[in-house]
This record gives C-alpha cells, structure tokens and sequence, in this order.
C-alpha cells in the first residue's frame, strides 16, 4: 500500500544536465523540498544552490547512498540527469554494496545496472518513482514540432532508422543511431548521442544524414529516459544532420523553446514517432 502524499519523503538522485534542476523546480511547485545525493562525477556544483541538503557520492558509492537516504527519511526517490556508463569502469572504486551488485549482475548494460540499482533501493523500502514525476510537460508531444516536415527523402531514411533502431535498443547496445541512404552509418554504444552524431560526420566527410534516437520497447520510465536538448540540435547543424526522429511521449526535451527556435533558424525537422 502506498503512502499518501503527506507522508512521503522525497531523495534525488541527480546526475549531469539540466533535468536534475528542473525536477527540483517541478517539486517545489508542489510544496515538495528534495534532499539531493549529488553524483561528484557528473552533478553540477550549482546543484548545492539550488537544495538544502546535499550529499557528494561517488559513481559507485550505493551503500553511502542507502545510508544517506535513511538518515534522511526518504521513501521515494527520483532519479534524473544522465549518468555515463563510462563512469562504472572509470577510476572511481565502487562501494562493497556495489561491488557485490557488480559481482552478482550476468550483464553489464545500463538497462542491467541501473535496474539493479533501482532493485536494491526498493528493497531498502525507497521507491524509486516514474523521473518524470514532476516535470510531465517535458515529455515530447507526437508529431512533427517543427516549422519544416522532413522531405520524402528524409523519411525514408528515418522510416528505415525507426525499425533498426527500435531492434538495437530492445537490444540495450544504445538508443542513437545515424542514417544515410537508408545505410546504418554510426550506432550508440557508451559515447552518448552528441559523440554518435559527430562519428557519423566523420564518416560522411560533409555528406547529409538524418539521426534517430529511441525508448526502448517497453522503456522504464524511471530511470534512463531519452533525452535531447539544444546542445544536440547545435551538434546536428555543425556535422550537417538534416532531421531528426525520437520518440513520443517516452523522450525529454529540454529547453523546448531555445531547442525549437535553433532547428528552426537551420532548417533542421524535428518528428516524434509513437
């Protein structure tokens, strides 16, 4: 049985970019103060402004997190901002609660360690909620968003990069592709979207290409939501990306505004898919 909402107490876990602050400003529209356990690796100093209490946690410290939420009373806890798989097998060393966790996974994927982290939170009675709790208009709306639909042309290479793309993130191998002449020319693995997108720049030497970036099938919206912001769109116009398709409803805009008006000054078509 679930607590009524007076009685909840929220922890964010907040990794890098803008979404672990708007999810605090989302909160406290709702009357709702957030401690936050700050990633050192990843969370944005400012992050310490912007909430009262904050704990710095390394990448792998899952124990101190635990012990942290405990201290502080926290039931429910929202997890936002990326945290780059890179960083597990960086030079941060992990707790031994983490380290056990680690030991005992078959697979290594995101899909795999994030679930697992979420999995020993809830047994420690913190359930981790939907990331998009508070921040629900984030979520991209069906539809072409901007002024210019993609050509004929364009379609058919992302008609074609929807169905691999779909496939490769059921797969858990990355949720970016790029595409041109309906030929897969960069696929996501830990580099993230940006990086994917330049990679496939330097593979085309100038040549036009169109990008695809998906949920997974029966994505957990908790945890690893897509997500895409202005910083993206400049990507796609310095390497010469020309469209680009997300999905519906399962994909975070950031900056929704600024991100719109910059595709539209360069010409660049935005789709959202179901």
């Amino acid at each position: 049985m679930s607590r009524p909402e007076s009685e909840r107490r929220y922890g964010l876990i907040a990794g890098n970019g803008r979404f672990p602050f708007l999810v605090l400003e989302g909160a406290r529209r709702r009357g709702i103060e957030m401690v936050v356990a700050a990633i050192r690796e990843e969370t944005s100093p400012e992050i310490e402004r912007q909430a009262r209490i904050v704990r710095w946690l390394g990448v792998g410290q899952l124990g101190h997190l635990i012990e942290f939420f405990r201290e502080q009373g926290v039931t429910h806890a929202v997890l936002a901002g990326q945290v780059k798989h890179v960083q597990i097998f960086g030079p941060a060393l992990p707790d031994w609660r983490m380290l056990k966790l680690l030991m005992r996974l078959p697979r290594k994927n995101t899909n795999s360690l994030i679930g697992a982290v979420v999995a020993e939170l809830e047994r420690e009675g913190i359930q981790v909620v939907d990331s998009t709790l508070f921040v629900p208009e984030l979520l991209a709306p069906e539809g072409v968003l901007t002024a210019r639909v993609p050509s004929s042309a364009e379609m058919e290479d992302l008609r074609y990069g929807l169905e691999i793309a779909r496939e490769i993130a059921r797969l858990d191998l990355g949720q970016t592709i790029a595409v041109k002449d309906r030929a897969v020319v960069a696929i996501e693995a830990m580099e993230g979207t940006d990086a994917t997108i330049r990679r496939a720049a330097s593979l085309l030497r100038g040549r036009p290409f169109v990008v695809v970036k998906v949920a997974r099938p029966h994505q957990d919206m908790r945890f690893d939501v897509p997500v895409i912001g202005a910083p993206t769109i400049q990507t796609m116009i310095e390497c010469r990306a020309t469209a680009l398709a997300i999905t519906a409803r399962k994909t975070l805009l950031m900056d929704r505004s600024e991100l719109l008006a910059l595709a539209n000054r360069h010409g660049i078509a935005l789709l959202a898919v179901p």
